[in-house]
């Protein structure tokens, strides 16, 4: 039996079925490749869903994290320790806000970004106690805790998790109008992706995150935008509403921020939003942790140093650029920003799951979602040579029967 097969079965054995993977055991990874336990290498174009935008193992990241772990691990929030300051000044300029809390998880993120707007729908708003709404979107992905997938719109999400938490409203994705509708006395904020990512790359109009930037305003609103797989680089600029000036009054953040070693998140707000959490009101053991926050520091100053929000933009448009010049018959659409790329098939020429499967044989790791469409998100590190031979591979896939 291969070393690949004996690591599936295990997983298999001891594992909770709750994934679905394709079927390589990877050992190794630099840069954009990763290599399996047979010592194959693949080039890797999800990126652990935008985890790993600076590339596998970055030599800075990498010796930020042992240099920390040779001084301090972990102190809880019980105390002060020496990194987290650092850190969350250095987020918060990147960012432009001027207060963050720190999580670990992109859903913890998320959870605290709705307990920020629940709270502040209260303490400043004046919402009535427990009426509090905050308006969601169809097809939205935004983690897997109970909350969370209780306001999913896919059944694969939320089947036999109810009952759901009370306190959504869901309206359709990239639709103004039902925004506007939505809204009422008791609405707190709208929490949306800038692009739907786990719906399969969805790029809303353009012009639309600017009018939901200027909706949520006028009416007294949040806007908390989840930009855990599309932010820090990705999509060509430091942050996806970035590319319609459409600050948020809720950042939300995660993947990339532990440069792919460590799970660092964190919701971002200015200090008027901010200040309604009081201590004891919410927290994590290890959020700001200083191994954490020592690999945050130095994926933040990767991400600035080598310019890799403005290699996302040149490379997307690149990449997407050989992609819609190969004219298959078996495509319905190439769409993204950045290098957040979706290929959509026709109805009809098979499931992105086995095309999935073919490039893997050849040396490219994508993954399918919602049927029809597979995913690219190459790190951001990746030359353009690189991508010249992905499209090959892409173009002699698609040539093949699925």
């Amino acid at each position: 039996m291969s070393r690949t097969q004996q690591a599936i079965d295990m997983d298999n054995k001891y594992g909770a079925h709750n994934y679905h993977p394709i079927p390589v055991v990877l050992s190794r990874a630099e840069g954009p490749y990763v290599w399996d336990v047979e010592g194959k290498r693949y080039l890797d174009c999800l990126s652990a869903y935008s985890a790993v935008n600076q590339g596998h193992r970055h030599p800075r990241i990498v010796k930020a994290m042992i240099d920390q772990v040779n001084t301090l691990d972990l102190t809880s929030r019980a105390f002060h320790n020496d990194v987290m300051g650092r850190f969350l000044k250095k987020l918060c300029g990147y960012t432009g806000f001027s207060s963050a809390l720190p999580m670990n998880t992109g859903a913890e993120a998320v959870e605290t970004g709705i307990k920020l707007a629940r709270r502040w729908g209260y303490r400043k708003k004046g919402i009535e106690k427990d009426r509090a709404e905050i308006i969601v979107c169809c097809d939205n992905f935004h983690g897997r805790t109970t909350t969370i997938v209780g306001f999913s719109s896919d059944p694969v999400a939320f089947t036999d998790y109810g009952p759901p938490t009370p306190g959504f409203v869901m309206i359709p994705y990239d639709d103004t109008d039902a925004l506007e509708s939505a809204i009422n006395e008791n609405t707190a904020a709208f929490l949306v992706e800038p692009i739907q990512g786990e719906a399969g790359v969805k790029v809303p109009s353009p012009g639309y995150l600017r009018k939901v930037r200027d909706i949520c305003k006028k009416n007294d609103v949040l806007l908390a935008l989840d930009e855990v797989q599309t932010g820090f680089c990705r999509t060509g600029r430091r942050f996806c509403f970035q590319h319609e000036d459409a600050r948020p009054d809720i950042l939300i953040v995660g993947k990339a921020l532990g440069g792919g070693l460590y799970p660092v998140s964190a919701a971002l707000a200015d200090n008027e939003i901010m200040d309604v959490f009081t201590p004891g009101s919410h927290g994590s053991t290890f959020g700001g942790n200083p191994i954490g926050s020592a690999v945050a520091i130095a994926s933040l100053e990767v991400l600035q140093e080598e310019r890799l929000d403005e290699r996302a933009s040149e490379l997307g448009e690149y990449f997407m650029g050989k992609l819609r010049g190969m004219s298959s018959d078996k495509i319905k659409e190439i769409r993204g920003k950045g290098l957040l790329v979706a290929l959509e098939l026709k109805e009809g020429v098979g499931k992105a799951r086995n095309y999935c499967d073919l490039l893997k044989e050849r040396g490219i790791l994508a993954k399918d979602t919602h049927g029809q469409t597979i995913r690219f998100a190459p790190a951001l590190t990746i030359e353009k040579e690189e991508l010249d031979g992905a499209v090959s591979i892409i173009k002699e896939v698609l040539s093949l029967s699925s």
